[in-house]
């Protein structure tokens, strides 16, 4: 699925129809001005998050960015943190993206080896250690942010319980709690969003990738007003970012997820898929791990040559790590 951008399944015909449809009228507008495109997606948006205010941007990294940069100037605004001394905790194994400043917080060498100097402001702590959060916690810090799974690391799941005790000690300690759900959302894990199965209520959701159904690249922050509200016009910006052709995609292609029953279909078919491979009896499966159609299945030998050959027999899977095989099928799957 594209690193889970096309849970829709390739080339819907409802988005290639949408596609077309909004490429006839207009695609582009500045955002100096509005068009009738945005706010339908902004209500959809709301529908599906509960969320007030959203900064639409296009690839998922450059959401991410956006996502540090409120976090830091609500900081300063909100939280009376001192100019230029916020804080951001994050995750070892992370991965949101590879612009400069992501990559700086980064702890795969191979992501920053000859892209320094880095950016700094950001303490990386174990995923699902809670004893760590507490510690790295303190007066200059803004934000934790982290993958409520950990996809490109190898389909990892922090201990239960993990994110609503993060939750709970960003709010004792007035710390925002950012959740990356780009590749975790919109269906994926068998739930709108990963962070569902856990009940916790992220101050900021970070989405993107099957926000466009592969058609368009799409991303989003999805907020409250006391927390994108710090930007004033001209301190943020992009120019394709909210456009009409990606907006009437984009709401498409949620349309799509919650009329067709695709997440009910994830967490369906998930639990099949895991069932089937559980009951595989081999010597080279060391575990498997997932949730819905997010399925990580470490192995005893080199996973790439068994990609390679399942290329072959017809079925697309992406090994990382060495020794790990990611299973994402669009969300069309069926037995």
């Amino acid at each position: 699925s594209s690193y889970s951008a096309v849970n829709q399944g390739h080339c819907h015909d409802k988005l290639i129809n949408t596609l077309k449809e909004q490429a006839e009228t207009v695609t582009l507008t500045s955002r100096a001005f509005r068009n009738n495109q945005l706010p339908l997606l902004y209500k959809k948006l709301e529908e599906i998050s509960g969320k007030e205010m959203f900064l639409m941007m296009n690839s998922g990294a450059e959401a991410v960015e956006t996502a540090i940069k409120a976090a830091r100037k609500w900081g300063y605004q909100k939280k009376g943190v001192e100019e230029n001394k916020a804080e951001i905790i994050v995750c070892e194994n992370n991965f949101h993206g590879r612009t400069t400043t992501i990559i700086s917080f980064s702890t795969d060498e191979q992501y920053k080896d000859g892209f320094g100097p880095f950016t700094p402001g950001f303490n990386v702590i174990p995923f699902g250690d809670l004893e760590a959060l507490k510690k790295s916690i303190n007066k200059n810090t803004v934000a934790f942010m982290l993958e409520p799974v950990q996809a490109e690391a190898g389909i990892y799941f922090p201990p239960s319980e993990f994110l609503k005790e993060a939750e709970k000690l960003c709010k004792e300690h007035n710390v925002l709690f950012i959740l990356d759900e780009i590749q975790t959302g919109l269906g994926r894990t068998g739930k709108m969003f990963a962070h569902y199965y856990e009940n916790v209520n992220p101050d900021m959701i970070i989405i993107g990738k099957a926000l466009s159904g592969g058609f368009y690249p799409v991303s989003a922050v999805l907020s409250s007003k006391e927390i994108l509200g710090v930007f004033n016009p001209g301190d943020h910006g992009s120019t394709f970012g909210g456009n009409p052709l990606g907006c009437a995609v984009s709401k498409t292609a949620l349309e799509i997820l919650t009329d067709e029953k695709l997440i009910e279909a994830s967490f369906e078919m998930g639990n099949y898929f895991m069932d089937k491979l559980k009951a595989i009896k081999t010597d080279k499966i060391k575990e498997i791990r997932g949730r819905g159609l997010l399925i990580g299945l470490e192995l005893t030998v080199t996973a790439r040559p068994i990609c390679e050959k399942l290329m072959e027999l017809g079925m697309l899977c992406k090994d990382t790590h060495g020794t790990i095989i990611r299973l994402t099928p669009p969300l069309v799957i069926t037995k």
